[in-house]
């Protein structure tokens, strides 16, 4: 007796679902915040002086932040994940276990 063929399904997965959210090269809100802070300072100060500071500020953060992006798109979240874990974690089976 032979065993019933069964053939594997294929699924498409579409690039836009399993792409990072990139704007400009990089990260989508770093770029904003990057962005919200030179205008910010732009026009609260409105001086000639200080829209092309902001404006030179935001242009090599950018490069950083693509630079950034180049290397690895989900950094940001990488590093939050890594702050937010202890350097040391102790061998016990559950947290709430009695020392």
């Amino acid at each position: 007796m032979s065993e019933p063929r069964t053939s594997l399904v294929r699924s498409r997965i579409h690039r836009a679902l399993s792409r990072p959210n990139l704007l400009m090269g990089a990260d989508r809100e770093l770029v904003l915040l990057t962005g919200l802070a030179a205008v910010i300072l732009i026009f609260v100060v409105l001086t000639w002086y200080a829209a092309l500071f902001g404006t030179a500020i935001w242009l090599v953060t950018l490069a950083a932040l693509r630079m950034m992006a180049k290397s690895d798109p989900l950094m940001r979240r990488v590093y939050l994940r890594h702050i937010s874990l202890r350097p040391y974690y102790r061998a016990t089976s559950t947290p709430w276990r009695r020392y």
